[in-house]
């Protein structure tokens, strides 16, 4: 539980760092600057407005062209060369999940947890599998190597009504 920011009874008092700190925590931007601090990345004016798109929605699936076309719609000035990098940095910094659909697609995942993922095929719409999807008996892995995780992608198409 957070303490009280006192007030002071004098207009020349400044308040403290610790009461500045404080005040901000719980506000959006701020936190968003702490967890990009905390994985290592500045919380550059691009990095953050790329953040609070991504992450303000709550768990999704994005790709880079996704996330630049949302960025245009909110007049964000980013490149898509941007966007691309930044997903890259968060992704290497743990904050995103990169899962590899197609060859040549690759979507961002914010649930950055152990889960499985259905494709729909046609509408290039990625969704989390329900938990209980288990895979079993895994080849050895080369010599000094191990593996990192296993992602599985069940690929779905709508059904054609019956005629």
């Amino acid at each position: 539980m957070s303490e009280p920011i006192p007030f002071a009874s004098s207009t020349t008092a400044k308040p403290s760092a610790h009461d500045i700190s404080l005040a901000r925590r719980g506000c959006p931007v701020s936190d968003l600057k702490d967890r990009l601090r905390r994985v290592g990345l500045r919380p550059t004016r691009q990095r953050i407005s790329l953040g609070w798109l991504l992450f303000a929605k709550g768990d999704r699936h994005i790709t880079a062209e996704m996330l630049y076309e949302e960025s245009m719609r909110a007049r964000v000035p980013v490149s898509l060369a941007t966007v691309y990098n930044t997903l890259h940095q968060f992704t290497e910094a743990g904050l995103l999940r990169q899962l590899a659909v197609d060859g040549s697609k690759s979507y961002f995942d914010t649930n950055t947890t152990e889960h499985h993922h259905f494709f729909l095929e046609g509408e290039e719409e990625l969704m989390d599998a329900p938990a209980g999807i288990s895979v079993g008996e895994l080849p050895e892995p080369p010599a000094g190597m191990e593996i990192a995780r296993v992602d599985v992608i069940v690929r779905l198409r709508r059904v054609s009504p019956a005629a």
